[in-house]
């Protein structure tokens, strides 16, 4: 179908010409009847541009009617409205168009909404009838046409808007329905009868006839495995009263009942999984501040974890703007394995040290001014700890600056797991700044 304009008046060139516009989409056409020009003339010559109440009702009844087909036929999307004055929208099946184009214009022009209503009518479709009380089987091909799973969506939407448990079950070439009316809903129109005055409660007082068809079993509820069992004992004993995971979060149940704990503790574990659009030649990668954006958001991501876990007020990564170069030339290590960046270490090099011997409460020593690089912040993933992934990260520091790795020098304060690697990898005494 391609798509078209049809002019509704004489003179197209005018402004205030009414046309109807065509445009085709995957799952239906929309036509839309164009009248802003045409109002804004009324409204200057101070006539009401409003549609007659016939024309509003028959429109807004050609409209509900056309997209409950259209849902009906299995699409699942949502649809705009637009309904007058200044124009008139109606979302329709490519078997109607020409149609909805002729009842449009006959609607303008001659104020004749016969056609709008001949459209519903034959796109109405026999809902009451599929939500009558009672077990029955729907067949494809006499009862419905689209597939099973597509109908039975479309009369549970059905269904909840008229407050009706459906109890329904779709197989290979027909559909089990039972509509019920739940006690609450019972009780509600019992409350409110003045909501429910144009409606028809057919299910209260419903009973089942003799001859009601079997729903046959397939593997679903239908099955009471349960059926004389014996009820589970319970018992009180102490847990322990922790709220606090080692990861850095809370194992209380939170609003998205733990899921961005359980999504955070993985990455704590096992790391951040390496994305597919990032090539790794070897497994320890080097991103600075001018690599390009991917890496850089890697890193973030990564950085994101230790933050969470120690709890820190600013990320040790930030560099998420245009890529330029830093006159301490920071830099971030992103150590991969399995697929998963296990180990980070972000660095920069400075000139201001004094020494330290690692003893607890000791003073510093002689101050040092010769450029070294410097450790910020070292995180391994928890399955990968004490394995001497740090002293490694630590090690490639050193290599890539050309010094030993005692020669490095570390952010103060260091934390107790950081005084553990530094003395690890310099026994006697490190440089801090």
């Amino acid at each position: 179908m391609v798509n078209q304009t049809i002019y509704l008046d004489l003179d197209r060139r005018d402004r205030r010409s009414r046309k109807i516009h065509v445009r085709a989409y995957r799952w239906f056409a929309t036509v839309d009847l164009d009248r802003d020009g045409y109002v804004d003339a009324l409204t200057a010559r101070g006539d009401d541009p409003s549609l007659p109440a016939d024309y509003t009702e028959a429109v807004n009844r050609a409209y509900s009617t056309s997209i409950d087909r259209l849902w009906y036929d299995g699409y699942t999307g949502s649809f705009l409205w637009s309904g007058g004055p200044s124009s008139v929208t109606l979302h329709v099946p490519f078997p109607h168009v020409r149609a909805v184009v002729e009842a449009l214009r006959l609607a303008e022009l001659d104020h004749d909404y016969t056609g709008l209503h001949t459209l519903a009518d034959q796109l109405v479709l026999p809902v009451e009838d599929w939500l009558a009380p009672g077990e029955r089987e729907l067949v494809r091909g006499i009862d419905f046409a689209p597939p099973p799973n597509a109908f039975l969506r479309f009369l549970r939407g059905k269904a909840q808007k008229l407050g009706v448990r459906l109890n329904g079950r779709a197989t290979s070439g027909s559909v089990w329905v039972r509509p019920t009316l739940p006690p609450v809903e019972k009780q509600r129109r019992e409350i409110f009868p003045e909501r429910y005055s144009e409606s028809v409660d057919r299910w209260t007082g419903y009973v089942e006839r003799d001859d009601v068809p079997f729903r046959p079993w397939v593997g679903s509820r239908g099955q009471n495995l349960s059926y004389g069992a014996v009820p589970v004992q319970f018992r009180r004993v102490e847990t322990p009263t922790s709220v606090a995971c080692r990861c850095g979060m809370s194992l209380q149940d939170a609003w998205d009942r733990g899921k961005e704990h359980s999504i955070h503790h993985a990455a704590w574990a096992l790391g951040i999984q390496v994305p597919k659009n990032l090539e790794w030649r070897t497994n320890l990668a080097v991103v600075t501040t001018e690599s390009p954006i991917a890496w850089r958001k890697l890193a973030y991501q990564v950085a994101r974890v230790p933050q969470r876990e120690n709890h820190y007020d600013f990320n040790s990564w930030s560099y998420l703007e245009e890529p330029e170069p830093t006159p301490d030339n920071v830099r971030a290590y992103l150590l991969e394995a399995n697929g998963y960046v296990i180990g980070y270490l972000t660095a920069d090099d400075t000139s201001q040290h004094v020494r330290w011997d690692l003893i607890a409460k000791s003073k510093h020593g002689g101050r040092d001014d010769t450029l070294r690089p410097r450790v910020g912040l070292i995180w391994v993933a928890d399955v990968y700890r004490r394995q001497g992934i740090g002293a490694t990260l630590v090690q490639a520091l050193a290599d890539d600056f050309g010094c030993p790795i005692a020669d490095v020098s570390w952010q103060s304060p260091l934390s107790e797991s950081g005084r553990h690697l530094a003395r690890r990898v310099s026994p006697e005494g490190i440089w801090v700044s």
